[in-house]
């Protein structure tokens, strides 16, 4: 059976940026499961009428279609239980649970403004107005104030880390000894950033940027391997 995923790209069809889409490209690697990624972007909501809803990632697996983040890695488990798990059981699916809102609700508001005006760059030109009418909508601010502001808000997004520091100290990987779904949806985050912006993020001596080489070499570096800035 075909198994396609409607994937946000750039300008560049090869640029892929979205931290959701990232979760479910290492979400399909950890299961082995190979799938073709159909190139999205802003405005273009017609192209996911099929799936009954207007964002990516759009999963399409056979006949099944299915939307959203957590709701796909959810099926992925449930679908294909005689591949590596994503979880590691259903106690740790629940922990994992919080660490997919923890990063929507904490570290997603966090990041954004770092890098929101380097995406306008990164898009095209006819969706440019799109994106920066939103986003300026939402965080009350212009892009370029946001940019602006960034070395001081890079601060608090690194204070934001410190329970990752607490873990990674202990630990290679979020999962444990290796990566899984929690691991892959801090790297979606990193991997958003890094796709689209040079901001440096991280320190070189922070447990974070290890574990973050450590990811971007996971899966035969599939996500090192993709178009972005040196971290």
């Amino acid at each position: 059976m075909a198994r396609q995923l409607y994937d946000l790209a750039g300008a560049d069809p090869a640029l892929r940026f979205s931290p959701y889409c990232w979760r479910i490209r290492l979400a399909l690697a950890h299961k082995g499961l190979p799938v073709e990624t159909i190139p999205w972007r802003f405005t273009e909501t017609e192209r996911l009428a099929f799936s009954g809803q207007a964002l990516v990632p759009v999963l399409v697996d056979g006949e099944r279609v299915v939307h959203e983040s957590w709701a796909i890695a959810e099926y992925l488990e449930q679908a294909y239980p005689d591949r590596p798990s994503l979880f590691g059981g259903p106690a740790a699916q629940a922990l994992t649970r919080f660490v997919n809102g923890w990063t929507d609700a904490t570290l997603h508001p966090a990041l954004a403004p770092l890098i929101l005006r380097d995406i306008l760059d990164c898009i095209l030109p006819e969706h440019r107005a799109y994106f920066r009418e939103s986003r300026e909508r939402r965080f009350g601010r212009t892009l370029e104030a946001l940019a602006a502001e960034r070395d001081q808000g890079v601060i608090g997004f690194r204070r934001l880390l410190q329970p990752l520091r607490l873990v990674l100290r202990a630990q290679p990987f979020l999962a444990g000894a290796a990566p899984a779904y929690a691991d892959y949806i801090l790297l979606g985050t990193f991997q958003w950033a890094r796709c689209v912006s040079n901001f440096r993020l991280l320190e070189a001596d922070d447990p974070v940027h290890a574990w973050r080489a450590r990811m971007l070499d996971a899966h035969d570096g599939l996500a090192g391997r993709a178009p972005g800035h040196e971290v």
